[in-house]
């Protein structure tokens, strides 16, 4: 397995789950990954937002990503452990607002200035199948 494996497997099931931690309480919630290249897994939220508060004081997580086959056997999904970095980049803020303009309509007002993106570019991550069930210290770790 390589970086491009967990690319492509993360680029086609965007929607996944980021585990935060607030004081020694995990916290998990559904998000949708912004997009991931050789770079990084890139994802957003808005400042005044928990999550926010929750990463910028403890960077650690753990995404798991999940392709939700219709026949169980087939399940499948991919985890990321580790520290994000916050993105500053006005341009890369601008697209991703632009990508998720729908949230200006549900706030009732425009987001940008509020939006953030962090990014995993370093880490431990794994895929685990059905078949891994009784076998997880044995699967394949790739640190990135």
């Amino acid at each position: 397995m390589n970086l491009n494996d967990f690319i492509t497997f993360a680029s086609a099931n965007p929607v996944c789950y980021i585990a935060t931690c607030e004081g020694d309480q995990p916290r998990v919630r559904t998000v949708l990954m912004f997009f991931a290249d050789k770079t990084g897994f890139y994802f957003g939220t808005m400042s005044p937002k928990e999550m926010s508060k929750q990463l910028h004081l403890n960077p650690k997580v753990e995404v798991c990503f999940y392709n939700h086959p219709k026949d169980l056997t087939q399940a499948k999904q991919m985890r990321l452990t580790g520290t994000v970095e916050f993105v500053t980049d006005p341009k890369l803020i601008h697209r991703l607002h632009e990508e998720r303009i729908f949230l200006d309509d549900i706030a009732g007002r425009d987001l940008e200035s509020i939006t953030e993106i962090f990014k995993l570019t370093a880490g431990d991550m794994h895929f685990w199948a059905m078949c891994d069930v009784m076998n997880e210290k044995n699967l394949e770790h790739v640190v990135f």
